[in-house]
């Protein structure tokens, strides 16, 4: 650990672990109130030092301009993930056909291999509405997904419903003989729907919320 010391051990790891749980970094505020430290002049010097040491790297310009850097002070390789569209979090959205979800790219955002969990193959989807709310994913977020065709129980998958031709973002429940799409919001209702007219189209990998 490059001869940390113990206050700058504890930042490290709650920046990492912090990043790790909101897919962002932490503003100095955050940090002070995380590890418990007296001031943010005392959390503004532990990052100084941390920088020094290729711990970290910082942008002065902005809020959350905190970036933890690999082994040997590299950069973690930045990748491009395509973005298909949206998907709804609330109702159903409906979009032309299911193959668009396999081709049709309208943009890419670039993010590090961390946020993608390392995994190949991904591809973003802009969130529209609020029933995942409670799993901190909020409107206007970006969900990265990886392609599946299957789930287990309480898994957050995109799902394609055959007889609405609408798609939507649900953590996924066998019930019975039927499907149960359930939202993160306790003040939504669960979707409901036969085992033949849901299409899984992707496996929920992390989610980012872009600034603004």
């Amino acid at each position: 650990m490059k001869d940390l010391s113990g206050k700058q051990a504890q930042i490290l790891e709650f920046l990492r672990e912090f990043i790790e749980d909101k897919d962002y970094p932490p503003s100095i505020r955050d940090i002070q109130e995380g590890c418990g430290i007296s001031s943010t002049s005392v959390v503004d010097y532990n990052l100084r030092k941390l920088e020094e040491k290729q711990m970290i790297r910082r942008d002065r310009e902005i809020s959350r301009g905190i970036e933890v850097l690999g082994a040997r002070g590299r950069r973690p390789r930045v990748v491009e993930i395509p973005v298909l569209g949206a998907i709804a979090a609330g109702q159903p959205i409906p979009v032309p056909t299911s193959d668009r979800w396999a081709s049709d790219a309208e943009d890419t955002v670039s993010v590090t291999e961390d946020m993608v969990r390392g995994k190949s193959n991904v591809f973003a989807l802009r969130v529209k509405g609020k029933s995942m709310i409670e799993d901190l994913i909020d409107d206007g977020d970006i969900v990265f997904l990886e392609p599946a065709r299957s789930a287990v129980d309480g898994d957050k998958v995109a799902v394609w419903l055959k007889d609405r031709g609408e798609v939507t973002l649900k953590r996924f429940y066998h019930e019975g003989n039927r499907i149960r799409l359930q939202p993160a919001n306790s003040t939504m209702e669960p979707i409901y729907s036969a085992p033949d007219n849901v299409e899984i189209q992707g496996r929920f990998v992390s989610s980012f919320r872009p600034a603004d």
